[in-house]
């Protein structure tokens, strides 16, 4: 690696501390995508003994129902806010973990070290989908478990950060939108012969949040790091805020369509590491 490609990174990752560090995740984590955690854990079939690594953490949706089946868990995420939320989760859930801050395109583990690499709407928010998918691979043991769940290019998240796009400053060359770890052909092409025994299944997260688009708008702008960091790079533009405010509202209520849930798509992914 340059010395200038190691600025760059050190500087796409101080960006992504900084904008999950904004808002309150913990919040979004408890009110909406809790119920992936368990799903993951299933899928995985982790269980007492294991040792598991959890990958883009958060504030421990995965990490601490791993923690509570008995396996050995190690919970990391690039922002440090999050591991301490987490922790005080863990705690309240009689969960034991071990907490520790890492970049999931550079883990600071050992090959081969555990028996499952797990990661919910985590690792998809690395800048560059390979080293971390490399990375992903290279710590899980041959004949191990990892499991994935992502949002899709094409359900409700991956459209709302389509519409988010044109407000955010273009990306450095080289990094790759989020949603696209919710592609199966993007998913094999990162693995490829690596990973054996791939399942890919699209499902649905129901979210009863939300009575109208304005207010699953406002909601994200309050809380969502993604969201607040588009609202900032335009904060001097009243009529791009208005145009956003707009834009946002009328996904919400197209995801609603006179309904009281929003039907948010996912893949779930599990595979081996070859042997």
């Amino acid at each position: 690696m340059t010395a200038k490609k190691a600025t760059v990174d050190s500087q796409i990752a101080a960006k992504h501390r900084v904008m999950w560090a904004s808002g309150d995740y913990s919040t979004i984590a408890a009110d909406l995508v809790a119920p992936l955690g368990p799903v993951l854990v299933t899928a995985s079939g982790i269980g007492a003994g294991d040792r598991v690594l959890d990958i883009a953490a958060g504030t421990g949706s995965v990490a601490i129902p791993a923690a509570l089946t008995g396996a050995a868990v190690v919970a990391t995420d690039l922002t440090p806010e999050l591991l301490e939320q987490g922790k005080v989760i863990a705690a309240e859930r009689g969960a034991t973990l071990d907490w520790q801050e890492a970049n999931a395109e550079a883990l600071p583990f050992g090959d081969n070290v555990f028996d499952a690499a797990l990661s919910s709407i985590g690792i998809m928010f690395a800048p560059h989908h390979q080293a971390a998918a490399d990375e992903l691979v290279r710590v899980c043991r041959p004949g191990g478990t990892i499991a994935l769940i992502s949002w899709t290019p094409e359900g409700f998240i991956g459209q709302m950060f389509a519409t988010m796009k044109p407000y955010v400053p273009a990306p450095p060359p080289g990094v790759q939108p989020p949603p696209l770890w919710g592609s199966e052909d993007h998913l094999r092409s990162l693995f490829g012969e690596r990973v054996e025994d791939l399942v890919m299944k699209r499902d649905t997260l129901h979210v009863n949040l939300f009575p109208t688009g304005a207010a699953f708008r406002d909601y994200f702008k309050n809380n969502y790091g993604p969201t607040i960091t588009a609202y900032r790079n335009i904060a001097s533009e009243p009529d791009r805020v208005a145009e956003l405010d707009a834009r946002l509202a009328e996904l919400g209520d197209r995801a609603l369509d006179e309904s009281s849930t929003m039907e948010w798509e996912y893949l779930l992914v599990t595979g081996r590491p070859a042997q």
